[in-house]
C-alpha cells in the first residue's frame, strides 16, 4: 500500500512543472511591475539617478502592482490562487 502523504513520480512531475511555471511568471511580473514603477516614480529620464524617496514610492508601487495582479489573478484564474498560469 502507497503513503498518500508521499507524491508519486506523476504528481512530483505535475508538482514540479507548476512550481516553475508559478515561480516564472511570478519573476516576468515582478520585472514588469519594478520596471514600470521606477519610470513612474522618479522619471524615464532620471530613472538612474532616483532619490531615496522615489526608490521609496517605486517600491511602493511594485507592492500596489502585486497586490492588483493578485486580484485580477484570482478573478480571472483559479479563486484559491494569485497565479494566472494555468493549474497554478
Amino acid at each position: 500500500m502507497t503513503d498518500p502523504t508521499v507524491p508519486s513520480l506523476g504528481g512530483l512531475r505535475r508538482t514540479a512543472a507548476t512550481y516553475a511555471r508559478d515561480l516564472t511568471e511570478r519573476v516576468i511580473w515582478t520585472f514588469l511591475a519594478a520596471a514600470a514603477s521606477v519610470a513612474l516614480a522618479a522619471g524615464p529620464a532620471d530613472m538612474l539617478n532616483a532619490s531615496f524617496w522615489q526608490g521609496t514610492a517605486a517600491a511602493g508601487i511594485a507592492a500596489a502592482v502585486s497586490l492588483v495582479k493578485g486580484l485580477v489573478a484570482r478573478a480571472v484564474g483559479d479563486r484559491h490562487s494569485a497565479s494566472t498560469a494555468p493549474g497554478v
